[in-house]
């Protein structure tokens, strides 16, 4: 493992304890000041992501988008590409996808100019800490190259790190939205 690989190791090890813990006492009602940042954004595609193992949940507030707009999910074609987004609806039906994540049984793509971004730790300049496969990277690399897409880090408080360990490859968040603030860079 190199030094860069293993410095990420270990920050990504102390941000999923910040956030299982964050998770384990969070109330209702998180998606809330998500609802309001999205409300903004009204009639873009958007997209979303499942909440697996301790993510904040994001779902309320894609539930409230999809009366407005178009809303998909992330579908992991394979290692080393970037994702593509199947149409959801609230209540459609769904299957088990990689890593436990739930996507849409019937693949119907779309392209996001809005994504609300899982993630393990961000900081104040809009750097974000992933689980390490790159996916979000190379999707973020992918669309920026062809027009304006917006990635919202959708987090707890308690995941913000004073400093990350940034690569060149490594995608900045536009915004990130916690239980108790909205941070834009």
């Amino acid at each position: 493992m190199s030094d860069a690989a293993e410095v990420k190791a270990r920050a990504r090890e102390a941000a999923f304890a910040r956030r299982r813990a964050a998770h384990a006492a969070a109330g209702p009602g998180a998606a809330g000041r998500l609802s309001e940042v999205l409300a903004g954004y009204r009639g873009a595609p958007l997209a979303g992501y499942m909440a697996i193992r301790s993510e904040i949940d994001p779902a309320p507030a894609m539930a409230e988008a999809a009366a407005h707009g178009t809303v998909g999910v992330p579908v992991i074609e394979g290692a080393g590409k970037p994702l593509k987004f199947s149409r959801w609806s609230p209540g459609c039906e769904m299957k088990d996808g990689p890593f436990g994540a739930r996507v849409p049984a019937v693949e119907d793509f779309i392209t996001p100019e809005i994504l609300i971004v899982p993630l393990v730790a961000f900081d104040r300049r809009g750097g974000r800490l992933g689980y390490g496969g790159g996916f979000y990277d190379r999707t973020l690399e992918e669309l920026r190259a062809k027009g304006p897409a917006l990635a919202i880090g959708f987090a707890y408080g308690a995941q913000e790190a004073a400093a990350l360990p940034l690569e060149v490859t490594d995608q900045s968040l536009d915004m990130v939205v916690t239980e108790n603030e909205v941070i834009t860079f």
